[in-house]
């Protein structure tokens, strides 16, 4: 009996974390083992946050990619965790469309792999991906609802599900009233997020967002932000790769900057911008022109509308240049010492490789 009562326990707790989360056939193993020892589903459940984040969804590893004697790729590693948002930044040219066409199977890498929730890709894998990418790919004269259910079809979604999901999304979208409309009657805004839709619609588990926010105004982006968060929630994994590098910086949990098809910069956003620290001070003065000609103290200044970005001299004081310019009779509204942007990151990275 106690054996018998020991194998339900095993049984039914295999059963809640199965629901829960599909592991690497690797970590159910030696899920499988702890489990035996503890007869427990609590503790899974409580350490599951914890291993997302250990375990890679995505894995691109040494990864080169030629075309004749053109590397579009040359070397590229790194690994995308679940329930984060990973941006893959670059500029135009820099290597970013060929790795995320080796990374849904389109292409294949002349050196190097690429693991999807622990194996190498392959067709049955595909369908847990869904890839939005940066041109549209709608069909003009068909009607939005005949093309969604074309799309979820093609993902093996069964038709009454589907139809399920397509008036979910529509009316989350807020485009139910255009269900029967053709594609040209669409804004490109309204193109957009059906295009998004149909991304989504058989419930990926990877989601590769190039240039999401094509054609959106700001109160759009500001819809689509909400709906991606809900996916983190999700713990679904999610590529973002984008030129604005505001909303980047807004949504990304950790980025990755190629350029010249290799890698130039990655981290978690914090780590990175700590790396790029560049003793900044956002400053509204009024007078003090004489401490800011200081080069022992100030290296350079940026004028803004309404400010400036003072950057300091290496080793230079802030509290020095804050003294100096009340001692001088300035009048300070403003004394902030700021990090920097993305987007001055994106720059900086961008011209050191050139």
């Amino acid at each position: 009996m106690a054996i018998l009562l020991q194998c339900l326990t095993f049984h039914n707790a295999l059963l809640v974390f199965h629901q829960f989360h599909a592991f690497h056939t690797s970590i159910g193993n030696n899920f499988c083992l702890a489990l035996q020892k503890t007869g427990t589903t609590a503790k899974i459940l409580r350490n599951h946050n914890l291993m997302s984040e250990l375990v890679a969804s995505l894995r691109v590893d040494h990864v080169t990619k030629r075309y004749g004697d053109f590397t579009a790729v040359d070397d590229l590693s790194f690994e995308v965790r679940p329930g984060r948002v990973f941006g893959f930044l670059g500029p135009n040219g820099a290597g970013k469309t060929t790795t995320i066409r080796m990374i849904v199977g389109i292409t294949a890498p002349d050196e190097g792999s690429v693991e999807l929730f622990g194996r190498h890709i392959s067709s049955d894998l595909q369908d847990k991906i869904g890839y939005l990418p940066e041109e549209r790919g709608l069909y003009k004269k068909l009607k939005i609802v005949d093309q969604l259910r074309y799309f979820a079809a093609l993902k093996d979604v069964p038709t009454a599900e589907a139809d399920k999901r397509i008036d979910f999304w529509l009316d989350r979208m807020k485009l139910s009233e255009w269900k029967n409309k053709k594609t040209t009657d669409l804004s490109k805004g309204m193109q957009q997020k059906i295009q998004f839709i149909s991304t989504v619609l058989h419930d990926p588990d990877l989601l590769i967002l190039d240039e999401p926010f094509s054609g959106l105004d700001p109160v759009n982006v500001e819809f689509m932000i909400d709906v991606l968060a809900e996916f983190k929630t999700r713990e679904k994994t999610i590529i973002f790769s984008t030129h604005l590098m505001e909303t980047a910086e807004r949504l990304c949990n950790d980025i990755l900057l190629i350029n010249k098809s290799k890698k130039v910069v990655a981290g978690s956003l914090r780590q990175v911008k700590e790396s790029f620290g560049k003793n900044l001070i956002a400053l509204r003065v009024a007078g003090g022109d004489g401490v800011l000609n200081d080069r022992s103290l100030v290296a350079s200044i940026v004028d803004h509308a309404d400010e400036k970005e003072v950057q300091l001299t290496e080793g230079a004081d802030p509290q020095q240049l804050l003294r100096k310019l009340v001692e001088s009779g300035a009048s300070i509204s403003k004394f902030e010492e700021i990090e920097p942007s993305l987007n001055d990151i994106f720059i900086d990275a961008v011209e050191e490789t050139e």
